[in-house]
Parts: structure tokens; C-alpha cells; sequence
């Protein structure tokens, strides 16, 4: 197997540099960096109160929900985001084509569903802080916070989607690349490849009678020599 789903023969030596540099690489890390960007926002200046209270309430229209979904997808992206960076380190390690197929088929998967995941979040943070009351938050703190905890959500709709893209064309690259690994059977396993039980070949296709027995034409008698 010199090249399946993207990366070559099981056992090489890992680059860090080539590694870094690698598309896939890049975009997992911004997924990283950006989940916690959001989750430090929400969960360091995500709750404010009025002058005259003492608990804190959300920002995002003082919606509960609002901030513990922000706080909780950027706590599961941020594990997810360094789990498949593990998996990617180790990818070049696995020999079987078949496990390196299910870790790209995972890899799609999961980031079109955290895509999906964000796009909500965006839509939930947005929707709740253009509906927010200025009277709950008249000092305004946290504003900049929550700015950029729905900025980072509209980003990482397009990290993680980017992030499915370079996985379907791992896919498509090692659908292609690893086609002989998977299709290939040894003919000694084989049961089509080997003749029928009792069967053998005693002589070659062709060959020719043998030359020492002489035919002296007498109603298809052979001469014999006693």
C-alpha cells in the first residue's frame, strides 16, 4: 500500500513540518482555536446583571439556553477538534486501508455535523442578542464578549464544513489509491483460481506422442522387440 486516503506506507517517520502544513491540519486547528475563543467569552463575560440586582443573568436576552449551548458546543468542539488532531498524527501509523476508511468516513461525518451544529448556534446567539433589552445591561459589559462569541460561530460553520471537504476528498483520493489493496486475493486462498478436487495435470497442452515407439503399418500393430 504505497498511498491510501491521503497519507502513504504504514511505519514512516513523522514529520511535524509537513504536518503543519497540511490543509487539513490548518483548518482543524482554526476549529480549535475558534471553539475556544467562544467558550471563553461566553463563559468569562457571558453574564451580567442590572445595577440594582445581585444574580447574573445570560447576555443573550438573559436566555439560559443561549449561553449554555455557546459554552457547551465550544467544550465538545474543543475535545472533538483535539481528538481528531490525535488521529490525525497517528493516521499514517495505521496499515489496514479499511480503518484508515472508517477514520476519514468518521472524520465527514462528525465535521458536517458540527457544521450543521454551529450554523444553529450562530442563528440561536444572533436572534438572541439583537432581541436583548438594553435595561438589562445598561453599563453594556460583555457587549465586545458576546460580539465575538457570534462572530466566532458564524466562522466555524465554515472551518468545520471545509474541514468535511478535505475529508471527502481523502475519501475520493483513497477510494482510488487503495483500490488494488482492497480488491487484491492471494490465488493460493482463492477456490476459483485452483482446479477441481482430483484433478491433475499429467501432460502439457500439445505435446507430442513419444518418438521411440516405431509403427510398422500392419493394421495398427506396434512392432516389439522380445
Amino acid at each position: 500500500m504505497e498511498q491510501a486516503y491521503g497519507a502513504g506506507k504504514a511505519g514512516g517517520t513523522f514529520d511535524p513540518l509537513t504536518f503543519f502544513q497540511q490543509p487539513q491540519t490548518i483548518v482543524r486547528l482554526l476549529c480549535w482555536l475558534f471553539s475556544i475563543v467562544i467558550f471563553g467569552c461566553i463563559a468569562n463575560e457571558g453574564y451580567v446583571n442590572r445595577p440594582d440586582e445581585i444574580e447574573e443573568y445570560c447576555i443573550f436576552n438573559r436566555n439560559q439556553n443561549a449561553c449554555n449551548y455557546g459554552v457547551g458546543m465550544g467544550t465538545l468542539t474543543f475535545l472533538c477538534s483535539a481528538g481528531f488532531l490525535a488521529l490525525d498524527i497517528y493516521f499514517p501509523q495505521i496499515s489496514s486501508v479499511k480503518d484508515r476508511k472508517k477514520a476519514v468516513l468518521a472524520d465527514i461525518g462528525v465535521s458536517a455535523f458540527w457544521s450543521f451544529m454551529w450554523f444553529v448556534g450562530f442563528c440561536l446567539l444572533a436572534n438572541q442578542w439583537q432581541v436583548s433589552k438594553e435595561e438589562d445591561n445598561p453599563l453594556k459589559e460583555g457587549a465586545d464578549a458576546a460580539r465575538a462569541s457570534i462572530t466566532f460561530a458564524f466562522f466555524s460553520i465554515f472551518t468545520w464544513a471545509a474541514q468535511a471537504f478535505l475529508g471527502f476528498q481523502r475519501y475520493k483520493l483513497g477510494a482510488d489509491s487503495a483500490i488494488f489493496s482492497q480488491d487484491y486475493a492471494d490465488p493460493s486462498q482463492d477456490p476459483a483460481a485452483t482446479p477441481p478436487a482430483g484433478t491433475e495435470y499429467t501432460a502439457e497442452v500439445g505435446a507430442q506422442p513419444n518418438a521411440d515407439s516405431s509403427y510398422d503399418g500392419s493394421g495398427g500393430y506396434q512392432s516389439q522387440d522380445y
